[in-house]
């Protein structure tokens, strides 16, 4: 069945439809990866964004559900070149078409996806749909595009209510605020023998607190920092606490936000496992996974709260920062990278130290 895939600036693109039969509005990202398509589905940091790998092929191994970074897949659509139709893999579940068809999730394949990354990097991120419909009008559908935004998508992605993944048992108690929370960061921190209590992004300091955590995790997630104003208001309560904090991405972002520095949406982010970043302490770079629209503002940083501990290496950006006389670091890439680079998986170690 023919499909489109229309853009905001009225960049039409025609493939063939993959996936569920269902037309959807979306934000139009894409992602270098050139492995890791299960984990960039189930993604929750990707709630209310359509995907574009610019790898060619896409589901040559299929899908192993033990690969999964949540129960169900988050993105609102996928837009590859060629499709797997038979995933080869001994640990294979079940093939990508059928893995997009169970959960609903509409894609298009068959269109020149390094024509359309072109076109988001010299013109930035943009709204577009994916439709079956060949009577569509364009009319009337770059209006609704222009209109379309992600909205509140931290309250579709987290937790319902608190729970607990344990550890050995003789580790530390970890506080995971879950934004999005992507699984391997629990368990980045159960293997090193803590155990996780893991809450709603909507819960109060004062409930965190109140268990006694050694230590607190702000995770990942989607959308824009600025839409999260109670949970900015929360972590704020957080940071006046003596208690060590590690924060990933969307965490990294709203910890900044929370103690007075700014944000801003970059021209069409970081998305990919091949993005270097340098520790500004040692010298060293790193590759790091990535999947961020978002970057703290480094010309609105109070020296005094926080100095930069990383940055990237390709456009200077900032990818982490260290609270002045606090126990506190924050990051924008993603240490727990699965599948990804494990450059960076040392942070958790070095978070551990700070609990210990």
């Amino acid at each position: 069945m023919r499909a489109f895939l229309i853009l905001e600036d009225g960049t039409v693109l025609e493939g063939i439809r993959i996936g569920a039969e269902k037309e959807i509005i979306s934000e139009i990202v894409f992602n270098t990866s050139m492995a890791g398509y299960p984990e960039v589905l189930t993604d929750p940091s990707y709630a209310g964004q359509a995907v574009c790998m610019t790898y060619p092929m896409i589901g040559n191994y299929g899908v192993c559900r033990e690969d999964m970074e949540s129960s169900r897949p988050w993105v609102d659509g996928l837009i590859i070149r060629e499709l797997a139709r038979r995933g080869s893999n001994f640990r294979k579940d079940v093939d990508l078409g059928r893995f997009l068809e169970e959960f609903d999730v509409p894609g298009i394949a068959g269109i020149d996806t390094r024509a359309l990354t072109k076109i988001l990097r010299e013109k930035g991120t943009m709204n577009g749909m994916i439709t079956t419909d060949e009577a569509y009008s364009l009319e009337k559908i770059l209006p609704r595009l222009k209109a379309y935004t992600t909205g509140k998508v931290v309250e579709k992605a987290t937790c319902g209510q608190k729970y607990v993944q344990r550890g050995s048992g003789e580790g530390k108690k970890v506080a995971l605020l879950d934004l999005g929370a992507k699984e391997n960061i629990a368990r980045s921190l159960t293997r090193r023998g803590c155990d996780v209590t893991v809450y709603p992004a909507f819960t109060k300091a004062e409930e965190i607190l109140a268990d006694r955590p050694d230590g607190i995790m702000l995770s990942n997630g989607p959308g824009d920092p600025k839409e999260c104003t109670s949970i900015i208001k929360e972590i704020g309560k957080l940071y006046e606490t003596d208690i060590p904090v590690f924060a990933i991405c969307l965490g990294h972002q709203l910890m900044a936000l929370a103690t007075g520095a700014d944000t801003f949406k970059m021209k069409y982010g970081h998305r990919g496992g091949n993005h270097p970043v340098k520790d500004l302490r040692t010298g060293r770079v790193y590759i790091s996974s990535q999947n961020h629209g978002y970057v703290v503002d480094m010309d609105k940083l109070d020296p005094n709260v926080a100095v930069p501990a990383f940055i990237n290496v390709n456009d200077g950006t900032n990818e982490g920062l260290a609270y002045t006389g606090k126990k506190i670091f924050t990051v924008q890439f993603h240490p727990e990278a699965c599948p990804g680079p494990q450059d960076s998986a040392y942070l958790f170690d070095r978070f551990i130290e700070m609990l210990n």
